[in-house]
């Protein structure tokens, strides 16, 4: 195993929704950042939440021997529940959100702009996990704007959002309750487009009745208009496994 002095953990949910998107914030990252690895392997943060605390430690442990045998002094991570699993379970390291950190070494060039002629107007919607970090929202929107698009603050949003529905095992555990929750979410929308920073709460706001994209989406996927077309939901749980397949290896085209 070679080493860097910092590691970008996509998590679960994003490599499971694209794998390209993956792909392209590693190189950005190592174009910027040059040196940057990568670990894809989950935090246990489901686990937690299942009450499993005994096995949320012993997978933590897992990825925190991987993170160290990098010698990683710093974790960028793309994920909220990551961001708050590593934060307190990874003392030694610095852990970086990476909405907090695009607008420091910035976008790639090419994308600057992009969206100035875009007829679409992006509702945005803040992870719950995150609510209490300005600074998270704050990259969010200098992002969007930085591309071109306009923005549309939904009633409940930054510090005050609501929950998309997908939070807290809600969706296997109560699939009505979980449906209501996105339907009170999307409800609050004027804007027919949402763009989230977690790929759950994509999903959450696609089954809300939206068209949803992350904001990985907006950085590498090209202009959006009303004429494009947006990701929907997988077809089967299995897809979402290939894509974490496809995305090992990208990550490991990468970083050969």
């Amino acid at each position: 195993m070679g080493k860097a002095k910092r590691v970008f953990i996509p998590g679960c949910s994003l490599s499971s929704y694209n794998p390209d998107l993956v792909e392209k914030t590693l190189e950005h990252l190592q174009n910027k950042l040059p040196g940057t690895g990568a670990i894809l392997k989950c935090c246990g943060k489901p686990t937690k939440a299942l009450g499993q605390y005994d096995k949320f430690k012993e997978r933590y442990s897992q990825l925190q021997e991987d993170i160290d045998n990098l010698g990683a002094e710093e974790i960028i991570v793309a994920c909220q529940s990551c961001y708050l699993t590593m934060s307190a379970s990874s003392p030694k390291q610095k852990v970086t959100s990476l909405w907090e950190l695009l607008p420091k070494i910035g976008l790639p060039e090419e994308m600057v702009g992009i969206a100035k002629g875009s007829d679409i107007t992006f509702a945005v919607h803040d992870s719950c996990s995150t609510r209490d970090r300005k600074d998270i929202h704050d990259g969010i929107r200098w992002i969007i704007r930085e591309l071109g698009y306009k923005i549309e603050e939904p009633k409940s949003t930054k510090e005050k959002t609501r929950c998309c529905g997908f939070g807290g095992m809600v969706v296997p555990a109560n699939p009505e309750l979980a449906q209501r929750v996105m339907k009170r979410r999307t409800s609050e929308v004027k804007s027919d487009y949402m763009v989230t920073y977690c790929a759950a709460c994509r999903a959450s706001m696609v089954q809300g009745g939206k068209n949803a994209v992350h904001i990985l989406d907006l950085i590498f996927g090209g202009l959006w208009t009303s004429e494009s077309d947006f990701p929907t939901l997988p077809k089967t749980p299995i897809s979402g496994w290939v894509n974490r397949y496809k995305c090992k290896k990208k990550i490991v085209k990468v970083l050969s």
